[in-house]
């Protein structure tokens, strides 16, 4: 029997690089990222497989980054929001977040709500978006309630506190870009995931690449520690 693509995750590496081979603006390789983002989502509420596709939109390392560049990417994401959420209820996909929301402002946190509220009865796709996202500051902030709960700390308690635990495991964890790290993105739910990493770019990155990943998934062995 072949593997089984359910859940899907991607740094989605390459942007600015994208754009200063082409001598632009950081900010236009963001904003054909976000294209790029609705082409990939649409791909996977169609596939017959996918069920669940996490983005790695927005590090908690992330607002190390230029004031400048980082309210950009704030109002991005505002506007994409805006603007897609019709799309979302189009393609049948819910929309969802894990990370630490609180440091964004009232009317970011605002949109993110009425999309998540608006597609909320999506059922071919779910998308996650990772904003302000560190899998260490996820872990932490689990065993700290855990703590504060007065439970014993277990593999299976400490997964149950996990904001990420609710998708379920990552089959296919990808990067873009040429680099081969994790940067701190679902590390707990990625433990036996299948890694891939591409010299593509993210604004490059296609609906075929993606199926040929697929593809190369379901021809490996995944053991889960056995033999």
């Amino acid at each position: 029997m072949s593997n089984i693509a359910r859940h899907i995750a991607i740094i989605m590496d390459g942007n600015g690089r994208w754009a200063g081979e082409r001598g632009l603006k950081r900010i236009k390789g963001h904003e054909r990222g976000a294209e790029v983002v609705r082409t990939i989502t649409t791909y996977a509420s169609r596939h017959p497989e996918i069920e669940v596709l996490t983005l790695y939109a927005f590090s908690t390392e992330n607002w190390k980054r230029p004031k400048m560049e980082v309210d950009f990417l704030m109002r991005l994401l505002k506007n994409y929001l805006q603007k897609e959420t019709a799309t979302y209820i189009k393609n049948e996909t819910r929309f969802e977040t894990i990370g630490d929301l609180s440091r964004f402002s009232p009317a970011l946190r605002e949109q993110i709500e009425k999309t998540r509220e608006a597609t909320r009865h999506g059922e071919k796709l779910t998308q996650v978006l990772a904003l302000n996202y560190g899998s260490q500051d996820e872990i932490a902030r689990a065993a700290r309630q855990l703590c504060e709960k007065g439970g014993a700390v277990t593999v299976d308690t400490l997964e149950a506190q996990l904001e990420s635990a609710r998708f379920g495991p990552v089959d296919i964890l990808l990067r873009t870009g040429g680099e081969q790290r994790l940067s701190n993105f679902l590390l707990w739910q990625s433990a036996y995931a299948e890694l891939f990493f591409t010299q593509t770019l993210w604004p490059d990155f296609t609906p075929e690449e993606l199926e040929s990943i697929i593809d190369r998934f379901k021809r490996r062995h995944r053991r889960f520690g056995g033999i």
